[in-house]
């Protein structure tokens, strides 16, 4: 009971003392490269963004989502909205994003790099199945390494393509785009805003593969972070962790576990 009251009180005592000096107007002609941006989390960002006036270079794999994003943002808004359609998970893709940005918008990027759509722990556990097709057979003899089915995580990153595509999206093209455009970043003394997960830091069931991808994000990106002020190099690092939301796939997944 002391340690519930100590809490709340620590809490209260956080909230009254809490400055926020966010100035909205800093972001007014903001130029903005924004990720995943044709549904959820990268949408809602995109959005937001068009509301405070910045100018925005939109990308996501499917470009009829992209278009009808494009199109709300305007409505917003936001004084120039560009995009690109391209797929993440193509390791060429990041540095002709980064560039197309430069074209379009100049030199001072702000950077967002929120969670692309199709690599999810939901959609690796619907596709175990497929990436295992052959049955359990027993060996004979003595038990060998490797003779137990493994975990639908393992085989699924056991699969060098599933494997490659899921580090790629979920992983390295993050730390591609940082690097193309940290020259432009350092200039302008701009900003890299990462959305990670939850699941980065601390590992549930049936997550292995996003789980593995959203640790080595957060190392990568608080590492630079270090790195980049030990160097003196004005560029700000802002990782988002986000937690349960209440999506369909979340809720599907809750029920197949539960047998439903």
């Amino acid at each position: 009971m002391k340690v519930l009251l100590l809490a709340g009180l620590g809490a209260l005592f956080f909230a009254y003392y809490w400055d926020d000096n966010f100035d909205s107007a800093s972001l007014q002609g903001a130029r903005v490269l924004l990720t995943g941006a044709s549904v959820g989390v990268g949408e809602e960002l995109a959005y937001h963004y068009a509301r405070l006036g910045s100018h925005l270079v939109l990308t996501a794999h499917t470009e009829a989502l992209l278009q009808k994003v494009v199109g709300n943002c305007r409505k917003l808004g936001a004084p120039k909205v560009f995009y690109i359609a391209a797929d993440m998970a193509s390791p060429e893709v990041p540095e002709r994003v980064v560039q197309f940005a430069l074209d379009k918008l100049g030199s001072a990027l702000l950077t967002l790099a929120p969670p692309r759509a199709g690599v999810s722990p939901s959609s690796i556990r619907n596709s175990a199945p497929v990436l295992e097709p052959r049955p359990y057979i027993p060996r004979p003899g003595p038990q060998a390494l490797g003779s137990a089915p493994a975990p639908s995580g393992l085989r699924f990153l056991l699969r060098p393509v599933t494997r490659s595509r899921h580090l790629q999206v979920n992983f390295l093209s993050y730390v591609q785009l940082t690097s193309l455009a940290l020259p432009s970043l350092t200039d302008s003394k701009g900003s890299l805003v990462v959305v990670s997960s939850l699941l980065g830091r601390v590992p549930t069931s049936f997550s292995s593969p996003y789980s593995a991808a959203k640790f080595a994000l957060n190392s990568f990106f608080g590492s630079l972070r270090r790195e980049l002020d030990v160097q003196d190099v004005h560029v700000a690092i802002t990782m988002c962790v986000l937690g349960l939301r209440d999506r369909a796939s979340a809720a599907e997944g809750v029920r197949w576990r539960n047998g439903g």
